[in-house]
């Protein structure tokens, strides 16, 4: 069983930053893949990034250059959003897949005003 649970969305202008912050928590020893996902109103939940325990990073095209994703002690993930765009407004999910199945987070809401 593996817990996930995301913080630091909220409200920032257009070109602002923001950092979300993942902590996984659960029985086991290791995880491989972490990864960001977001979801916009009435669109589908879509791949932000993705992040091994090796370092092996995975970016969406809309997000490279402008977003860092980063792991510390293989149980924390972060995501250094900058240059934000009101396209960025979603609610982000922290997910990872361990042992056959697929755990997502609660989600962290991102505002993005223009």
């Amino acid at each position: 069983q593996v817990q996930l649970v995301e913080s630091g969305g909220g409200l920032v202008q257009a070109g602002g930053s923001l950092r979300l912050s993942c902590v996984a928590s659960g029985s086991f020893s290791s995880i491989n893949v972490m990864g960001w996902y977001r979801q916009a109103p009435g669109k589908q939940r879509e791949l932000v990034a993705t992040i091994t325990n090796g370092g092996r990073i995975n970016y969406a095209d809309s997000v490279k250059g402008r977003f860092t994703i980063s792991r510390e002690n293989a149980k924390n993930m972060y995501l250094q959003m900058n240059s934000l765009k009101p396209e960025d407004t979603a609610v982000y999910y922290c997910n990872t897949f361990l042992h056959w199945v697929n755990y997502w987070g609660q989600g962290t809401l991102v505002t993005v005003s223009s």
